[in-house]
């Protein structure tokens, strides 16, 4: 085998004029490209990575936000029970406010009556004595101071009165 050190030299020389054309006109503009690319990609890689906090961010403000409206949703629950404990026990206190008025004024409409009945059954039987008393003084007019006495002493008896 026999090397030929023309044809080597001449492409070294071949080889070093690509290189240099390239690295003028190709290189520069492929390098420039692929920069941009990188930084494109880069751009976007941040991008993600910013979104994807935000969305986590966003995802525990929605479960605080959540939380917080089920504590406060309890507390309006726990808000509507007293109300209603409180209304229930001023039903109970004005029901019984209302019963007791109106066991005193049934007590004092039946007092009133009693009082009314009795006055009239003292009316009456003072008029039934005084018809007894006089039938009796008509019956047995000579014995007058006897008769006076018997009625005195029935009208004490029952009248109440002297």
């Amino acid at each position: 085998m026999h090397i030929l050190w023309e044809n080597i030299a001449i492409t070294i020389i071949s080889f070093i004029l690509l290189y240099v054309l390239l690295q003028k006109f190709a290189f520069s503009k492929l390098f420039a490209i692929m920069e941009q690319r990188r930084e494109l990609v880069m751009g976007q890689m941040n991008e993600a990575a910013q979104t994807r906090q935000q969305a986590a961010q966003y995802v525990e403000d929605q479960k605080k936000a959540l939380e917080q409206a089920r504590k406060d949703a309890q507390e309006i629950i726990e808000r509507s029970r007293q109300t209603s404990s409180k209304q229930a026990e001023q039903m109970l206190e004005q029901a019984k406010e209302e019963a007791v008025r109106l066991k005193t004024e049934a007590v004092r409409d039946i007092e009133n009556e009693k009082n009314k009945a009795v006055e009239e059954l003292r009316s009456e039987l003072g008029t039934v004595s005084v018809k007894i008393a006089s039938k009796l003084i008509q019956r047995e007019v000579s014995n007058g101071k006897a008769q006076e006495e018997l009625v005195d002493q029935y009208l004490k008896e029952v009248g109440g009165r002297p």
